[in-house]
């Protein structure tokens, strides 16, 4: 299997994950009666960190969806190569996929940071515990949670492949040179 096909694969797990982890995130809610009087729904529009990384997630996921079509759709040459791609096409999918994840790991790291919040409560600030109130609510997103650290590993490897497609086309020797023939052939089609 080529490296294109195996991009692809990895992106579908990242789309799996990331999917897995909005979905979890989106739909989860818990009613709860307080002061036998008061109704109070926690969801995860209560905190801005989740609600960015629900969207974060999904914004993600669709941008994997069109490399996976990517992958999947153009054909390759016996070797692995994608057939009459230019060099630059490579610097922009390596910047995009650097982007997405340190995206959703950025997301990611402020949604457990307000979890963790919401778990323990910051009594100088008085911000009381809500998971104790809320136990499936935050169970529920403990586990998304979880799933969204697991799409950001499977997003560095992805990373690190796109990485080596872009940096495979330069010249060990010359630094930040195209190797001969694909130099000479994006010349003349420039």
């Amino acid at each position: 299997m080529d490296i294109v096909r195996k991009e692809g694969f990895l992106r579908l797990f990242a789309i799996v994950f990331l999917v897995l982890t909005a979905c979890l995130m989106g739909f989860d809610s818990q009613t709860k009666l307080l002061f036998d009087t008061v109704e109070r729904k926690a969801s995860f529009n209560d905190m801005d960190a989740l609600f960015f990384l629900v969207w974060i997630d999904a914004a993600v996921a669709s941008y994997n969806v069109l490399h996976v079509l990517r992958c999947f759709l153009i054909p390759t040459t016996a070797k692995g190569d994608v057939k009459q791609r230019s060099y630059k096409n490579y610097w922009l999918f390596f910047f995009l996929d650097q982007a997405a994840v340190y995206t959703v790991f950025a997301a990611q790291s402020a949604a457990v940071e307000a979890s963790a919040i919401a778990l323990a409560g910051v009594r100088s600030l008085q911000w009381m515990k809500l998971c104790n109130r809320f136990t499936r609510f935050c169970i529920q997103i403990g586990g998304a949670l979880l799933c969204g650290y697991a799409a950001v590993l499977v997003l560095v490897v992805v990373s690190s492949l796109s990485a080596f497609q872009l940096f495979r086309l330069y010249s060990p020797k010359k630094f930040l040179q195209l190797k001969g023939k694909l130099n000479d052939h994006h010349l003349l089609s420039m």
